[in-house]
């Protein structure tokens, strides 16, 4: 029986999936919605009160930041516990989101483990009593959590800047704007060459002394558009291949495909495309 409930808002679907799949195995009382965006989102919160907010920063029609302004003024959600969920690390956007009342704040791209532990810090003895009263501890569920939480994340031993790290800037040369990019995961990060792109996805070649990622996991990429223009899409790792027929192959070739529905990231893909046609 749900206790608690929540609301997912991002506007890609594969994000609302992997949260919405976190907080199910993680914490039973908690009901799930999602919206895909903003807009969508408030309509949600007019009708229903939710407990808890899950929201994506960068969307059309209505922003995480300007969703969590609008519930900041009005009474039943004044308090309501608020987690932005986003490729936004920039030390400027951090400290806007908390001045604007966010209750925490969550990089992209996060593990289930990551993202279950900022919901048991904002929402506290809240989510134990709900998970009490429905015969369930947070220690029982916790097996089953890190069983799904490793097939997911595939712990690894580099940690990846995120939790509201940003990423390292890339090198400032015409040749490096057009070919360079950094790609970030859970727990690492992928110091990469792109081979191709589209507006659906990117072929990175990486040396293989790196640790790499498992099929399906969440991605950002980080490309240098201009300098001092960073583009993050969000996507996933769709294939992992050897660059080579030998086993002993130097270099392992990745796909990454966008999840991102988003004008303005269109917008920046395109102008990353140009330069990097053009070289």
């Amino acid at each position: 029986m749900a206790l608690l409930k929540a609301l997912v808002v991002d506007d890609a679907s594969f994000v609302r999936d992997l949260v919405k799949r976190t907080v199910r195995q993680r914490f039973p009382v908690i009901e799930l919605a999602d919206a895909a965006n903003g807009k969508k989102a408030q309509h949600l919160m007019s009708r229903t009160a939710f407990d808890l907010i899950l929201c994506d920063w960068e969307m059309p029609e209505m922003s995480g930041l300007e969703l969590l302004r609008w519930m900041r003024q009005h009474d039943n959600y004044k308090r309501t516990p608020f987690i932005m969920i986003t490729s936004r690390g920039d030390k400027s956007h951090v400290v806007e989101a908390v001045q604007e009342g966010v209750s925490e704040y969550l990089g992209k791209p996060f593990s289930p483990e990551g993202l279950s532990k900022k919901i048991i810090k904002v929402m506290g003895d809240r989510l134990r009593d709900a998970m009490g009263k429905s015969g369930k501890s947070m220690d029982s569920a916790a097996e089953v959590f890190q069983e799904s939480a490793s097939l997911l994340t595939q712990k690894r031993g580099e940690p990846a800047p995120h939790d509201g790290a940003p990423p390292p800037q890339a090198p400032k040369t015409a040749k490096a704007i057009r070919s360079v990019a950094a790609v970030r995961f859970a727990d690492s990060m992928l110091r990469s060459v792109v081979k191709d792109i589209t507006l659906t996805e990117i072929r990175v070649v990486a040396k293989r002394d790196q640790t790499f990622p498992g099929i399906l996991d969440q991605a950002v990429v980080d490309m240098e558009i201009a300098e001092g223009q960073v583009a993050r899409l969000n996507g996933y790792v769709h294939q992992l291949q050897a660059v080579d027929k030998r086993q002993d192959t130097d270099f392992v070739s990745v796909v990454i495909r966008f999840v991102d529905d988003d004008p303005q990231k269109f917008e920046d893909l395109s102008r990353f495309i140009a330069r990097f046609r053009s070289g």
